[in-house]
């Protein structure tokens, strides 16, 4: 079965590909009822973990801690698959709680879905994920890894605005022409914003630009209309305890995604929610009110999204906003009416809302798993990676970049793309701070979301052991031959080879594990 999985921050979506279809897979809930999604949550109560829509069945039972929107937790700086994760009395590494919850994926896939049947005509799980286009190097390397331990063959990662563009292809195919082949995807996630300009070719698609903002999405949406309806009786959504919180959160969300444009107004059952806590059944909110309240959210998006907007204007290679076919508007959480006017109103261009927006990742992951589909992607890395180095003979540090937001990232049968550092060893040991950040300023100093990818040391002495212990100390004579080999593959995912090139000793690193 050919599956396009988009993990996302609130709800977990699987298409999967049927004879040149698309399908969503739908699931039965914990309810018994028909859900087009899993639920990203898990629950724990002692030694007993449960995921998806299992959590969602204890959610009311106070004796298990229920944690909403954990993807989120991948996006925090050096969060690799060991990184622990305290869920009640049980604690798991991040790459352990990751697996589990695909396993549960898998398990409803194959059990409680209306795609099962396809499962006696294959014999294993294959799927193409994704990934926020801005997602941290060990973001990537745990996704994946935890989805290959949980059984699935991963055949591709893509950025999940790169994935919504074939869903755009395969659905819009008659606003694009030769002159107008440039669409801009504006993917707003539950936990996550990103926007990407791609020229759609035919079946050929290429990024040529990516923005984005790590952490806003539907989530911080829903809190905008919780602290609002709070604002009416006096009362701190930070001050309420978790589980009465987390209840007005989930009813600001449901009241938010039944918004239309002709809404008028948003009721909230603060009793329902809060119990005694509540000093009023019910709030009334003008949905005037909240979308106001909206705006700076709104504003932070489209402020992200100039720069994709206008480098083309900028740059005299590239194609002007002439060639723009459209906005494309994905995610969960752009339904919000007040996102489309507002593209409308800044850019002055026609937006295009995918009919299933909070699907149009999956769906577009399922074409690019279709080989019959015949689609190819050229994407683009869109952080900074780089290295700490000594300059000045130890006196300053420097930033080394390696691989620079927009270089282009190999494709799926291409090998991967490498650059290489050569030089004399001043010191008997290397120390390696690899560092990834948005970009640098120009000062060539990192700027913007910033985390440390890898701290190594390699043993410059030939026969060196236990190099943790050993004091770094300059050598007094020429040192041996050194070369660094750094490769990014198609998942924008980074991998570097140090060699002494004089004893041939050398060691390899996955860096963001």
């Amino acid at each position: 079965m050919q599956l396009g999985i988009d993990f996302g921050t609130t709800r977990t979506v699987v298409a999967f590909a049927d004879r040149g279809n698309y399908p969503v897979v739908d699931f039965v809930d914990h309810q018994g009822d028909a859900a087009g999604w899993i639920p990203s949550m898990v629950a724990a109560r002692g030694d007993e973990v449960r995921y998806g829509f299992d959590a969602a069945a204890v959610v009311g039972d106070p004796s298990f801690t229920v944690v909403h929107s954990f993807k989120r937790l991948l996006g925090e700086p050096n969060a690799g698959p060991a990184h622990e994760v305290k869920l009640g009395d049980a604690v798991l590494p991040l790459g352990q709680l990751l697996t589990g919850f695909f396993e549960h994926v898998r398990d409803a896939v194959l059990k409680r879905s209306n795609a099962r049947r396809s499962r006696q005509r294959d014999t294993t799980l294959s799927a193409a994920v994704a990934v926020p286009a801005n997602a941290l190097g060990a973001q990537r390397l745990t996704t994946v890894d935890a989805f290959r331990r949980a059984g699935f063959q991963v055949g591709a990662m893509l950025n999940e605005p790169s994935a919504a563009g074939f869903e755009y292809t395969h659905r819009h195919r008659s606003t694009l022409s030769a002159r107008r082949d440039l669409v801009v995807v504006y993917d707003l996630g539950g936990g996550t914003f990103d926007a990407s300009a791609v020229r759609m070719a035919g079946a050929r698609h290429e990024v040529l630009a990516t923005a984005g903002i790590a952490r806003l999405g539907g989530d911080d949406f829903d809190e905008v209309l919780a602290r609002t309806a709070l604002l009416q009786v006096d009362l701190e959504l930070d001050a309420l305890p978790a589980r009465p919180a987390r209840a007005l959160l989930t009813q600001c969300r449901e009241a938010k995604e039944r918004l239309h444009p002709n809404s008028r107004k948003i009721v909230i059952d603060l009793e329902g929610a809060l119990g005694s806590l509540a000093t009023r059944p019910e709030v009334v909110i003008q949905t005037a009110d909240y979308y106001e309240a909206c705006q700076p959210l709104v504003s932070r998006t489209i402020d992200a999204m100039v720069p994709v907007m206008t480098r083309f204007e900028q740059e005299a290679h590239a194609p002007d906003l002439a060639d723009v076919a459209g906005i494309y508007v994905v995610g969960g959480a752009s339904e919000l009416p007040v996102i489309v006017r507002a593209l409308r109103e800044r850019f002055g261009r026609r937006v295009h809302r995918s009919p299933y927006p909070s699907a149009a990742v999956a769906i577009g992951l399922a074409i690019a798993q279709d080989a019959a589909a015949d689609f190819a992607l050229v994407d683009r890395y869109a952080r900074t990676f780089g290295v700490f180095r000594e300059a000045n003979g130890g006196r300053d540090i420097t930033f080394d970049p390696i691989f620079e937001p927009d270089t282009t990232l190999p494709t799926r049968a291409a090998a991967p793309l490498t650059r290489t550092r050569a030089y004399r060893a001043a010191h008997n040991v290397g120390h390696y701070r690899f560092f990834e950040c948005s970009g640098v300023d120009e000062a060539g100093k990192p700027k913007g979301d910033m985390t440390i990818f890898g701290d190594v040391r390699f043993p410059f002495d030939a026969g060196a052991s236990d190099v943790a212990a050993q004091r770094i100390e300059r050598r007094p004579g020429e040192g041996p031959r050194i070369e660094e080999s750094y490769s990014l593959d198609e998942r924008g995912i980074v991998e570097v080879v140090i060699r002494n090139l004089d004893s041939g000793y050398e060691r390899a690193y996955r860096l963001g594990t």
